[in-house]
């Protein structure tokens, strides 16, 4: 059996079918069709809802932490212990939420159909901004699709209800759904079984790799964002999931004096803050990872182990020295991540074992890195090329360099004729031409509808010629560009 709270109601569920999304229990079992599937891929927003979760801040203070998410790419097992809001719930007594009344108000809806996604959006950012400038307004909204082309009205709803926010129902009843999140927080492995279909739902790493040894069959659902779409995409059926989003031990942010160690369960959105103190490249990149929605529910351990050769993490992590910990029962092993990768969708993952954690070299005074995005667009699109640099240079010369690539094999991988043409050589231009034309020994690039594989070669030879001028001239710099 799972718990959750659909806004102030206690659902507890065991019997259905695991492969069953938010959206659609949100539709078909319980009758809330205010939330709509648009892309059934995570891309439009249309299904956005809000998920609350107990959170205990440093200080012992515990507060509820209100995230959006894609609700045609979320299990319902996720919801184990949490609190559901759906566009339903934000009217109260016959009045419109705020962020409601500000949608009316500035004329923020056209057609309607998108309308949903962008107020539940616009009530997660109220939430987690006291006054968002347009920045925050533009990331929260960027992985909302208006077909109408309404956005300019949109902007100025999330400036007048996030900007002077007034407390509303959720402020008030607070202290209540603390306790009521409290009082079901899973204390034992939940599951949800349709009779031919099951997900289970561990608390610990010894649950997960001992249900994970009893089930080598099962699929490990993390944020889900990429294994839903076989679902929702390829209409398939997943027997057996394990869900490791309740595995505490595995949404840990650890730091050390020479390395920092990161859960493989958490979300992308929960990497930032440590990852872009150390790399602010790394920071840039996550910004424009996807959309807002999908950092929440994405993980870095999840977007490691898909094998994705466009995956955005992988080949800034492969530059850094970034290493994984695998877990097989009681078993672990430490692995340099390049050596993970072995070929398109295989990698050295044994059977029942898992990443538990990334562990990533902190950053040092020598180390001269940058990474940089190729994409169509520049918010919630996935990479044609994403490149990252890693040297050192002394005295003028260059004595160590990591360099990266994805979306030029079948797998993210190092550039090894290129480094070897750049160790032990002097940082000019000539150097970094000889490293370019050795590129073209490192990767035979595929064409796809993304790019060519003459545009792609181009591309990543143009982005070392670019990493060159910007160390060169730090004033132009321009972090993660996006080419059109």
């Amino acid at each position: 059996m799972i718990q959750f709270l659909l806004n102030q109601e206690l659902r507890s569920e065991h019997a259905l079918d695991p492969n069953l999304t938010v959206l659609n229990y949100l539709r078909e079992h319980v009758g809330k069709s205010g939330t709509k599937e648009g892309c059934a891929s995570g891309d439009c927003g249309a299904c956005t809802v809000v998920v609350g979760e107990l959170q205990t801040d440093d200080d012992g203070r515990e507060h509820i932490r209100y995230r959006s998410l894609n609700s045609c790419l979320t299990f319902v097992s996720s919801l184990h212990g949490k609190q559901l809001i759906s566009v339903e719930d934000l009217k109260h007594k016959g009045e419109l939420h705020s962020v409601q009344k500000a949608m009316v108000e500035c004329h923020g809806s056209q057609c309607g159909f998108c309308t949903p996604g962008f107020v539940m959006s616009l009530f997660a950012l109220q939430k987690n901004s006291d006054a968002p400038d347009n920045a925050k307004a533009h990331e929260a909204l960027a992985g909302n699709l208006c077909r109408c082309t309404g956005y300019r009205p949109i902007l100025a709803a999330a400036e007048q209800s996030c900007c002077a926010k007034q407390p509303d129902q959720f402020d008030a009843r607070e202290a209540d759904t603390i306790a009521r999140l409290k009082a079901i927080a899973p204390t034992d492995i939940g599951e949800l079984n349709s009779g031919d279909k099951r997900c289970l739902v561990p608390l610990t790493v010894a649950d997960l790799a001992d249900l994970y040894d009893a089930y080598p069959q099962a699929r490990l659902l993390a944020g889900g964002t990429d294994l839903a779409l076989e679902v929702t995409q390829f209409h398939r059926t997943l027997p057996v999931m394990i869900y490791v989003g309740n595995v505490a031990e595995m949404k840990r942010i650890d730091s050390f004096e020479d390395r920092i160690e990161i859960g493989a369960a958490t979300s992308l959105s929960d990497c930032y803050e440590a990852l872009n103190a150390e790399y602010p490249d790394f920071g840039e990149l996550l910004h424009r990872f996807a959309s807002l929605q999908i950092r929440n529910q994405g993980t870095l351990g999840g977007n490691i182990g898909n094998a994705s050769p466009i995956g955005d993490s992988p080949p800034l992590l492969i530059a850094l020295g970034a290493q994984i910990v695998l877990c097989k029962g009681e078993t672990r092993r430490t692995l340099n991540l390049e050596d993970y990768f072995i070929d398109y969708r295989v990698t050295a993952r044994q059977e029942s074992e898992f990443i538990e954690k990334i562990i990533v070299p902190r950053a040092s005074a020598e180390q001269l890195f940058r990474a940089y995005k190729v994409s169509k667009r520049l918010d919630d699109d996935i990479s044609a090329v994403c490149a990252a640099f890693n040297l050192r240079i002394e005295n003028g010369v260059i004595s160590d360099a990591r360099v990266a690539f994805g979306g030029m094999a079948a797998i993210p991988k190092r550039a090894a004729a290129c480094e070897a043409a750049l160790i032990g050589q002097p940082f000019n231009n000539a150097v970094i031409e000889r490293a370019c034309a050795a590129l073209a020994e490192d990767f035979t690039p595929l064409s796809d509808f993304r790019a060519s594989k003459e545009y792609r070669l181009l591309s990543a030879q143009n982005l070392l010629r670019k990493y060159f001028i910007e160390l060169q001239t730090p004033h132009i710099e321009t972090r993660v560009t996006a080419y059109v």
